[in-house]
């Protein structure tokens, strides 16, 4: 297998990992958090299966944390979690992205995956919410679920979802994935759902269940 690779497509930045094999190979999107960049979410490449194409584009925006740096889903993050307006010009970004990426890279782009972590994972929650025929499988960890319309819920309905989440959490509490569970079941999603005593990251009890909710 390769090991990742940087890419410039357009105005985006991302690191990419092809497997072996001519393709179109599957494909999963890793969405990183508020702060982060492109390398930030490999570290759950081991647990995605090998066969699959990764791609883990840097958000569009400079994060406005004023130690941190990094960057952002959303022009600027405020003191509430966003909302899912504040996501759309980033989600009309992204259409544009997987469009370039179809021509360049050997990966089946009609259909794919996405692992979103924290600003990520909502980000992820709205992308489906816009475009449920082209999402095979959502995972979302240590995230929130952005404000939505019932209608926008039932588009996720279809869509095999995983949340995960740190009992301790003091960046998005665990009030606000509990609560996502209640929203999407009552939706009529299938959710799987995990909680472990970590803070804000994936515990490794829930790390597995990523890997065997990918795996199946």
């Amino acid at each position: 297998m390769d090991e990742p690779r940087d890419l410039i497509v357009g105005d985006w930045k991302l690191k990419l990992r092809v497997p072996q094999g001519a393709g179109p190979h599957p494909v999963i999107f890793l969405i990183h958090g508020w702060t982060g960049d492109e390398k930030s979410m490999w570290v759950f490449a081991p647990r995605l299966p090998r066969n699959t194409l990764l791609v883990a584009p840097r958000a569009p925006y400079a994060s406005n944390h004023p130690e941190l740096g990094g960057f952002s889903w959303v022009p600027e993050r405020g003191q509430n979690f966003s909302s899912l307006e504040m996501f759309q010009p980033a989600l009309d970004s992204f259409e544009g992205l997987i469009s370039e990426l179809a021509t360049q890279v050997p990966g089946d782009f009609t259909q794919f995956g996405l692992v979103g972590f924290s600003q990520g994972a909502a980000f992820g929650f709205a992308y489906a919410m816009n475009n449920p025929n082209r999402v095979k499988r959502l995972a979302a960890l240590a995230g929130f679920l952005p404000a939505e319309s019932s209608s926008q819920l039932a588009n996720l309905a279809s869509i095999p979802i995983y949340i995960a989440h740190g009992t301790e959490d003091e960046t998005v509490p665990i009030a606000m994935a509990r609560k996502a569970r209640r929203a999407l079941e009552g939706a009529g999603a299938i959710v799987r759902y995990c909680e472990s005593g970590a803070g804000h990251k994936l515990g490794s009890n829930c790390a597995k269940k990523l890997s065997e909710f990918f795996g199946e």
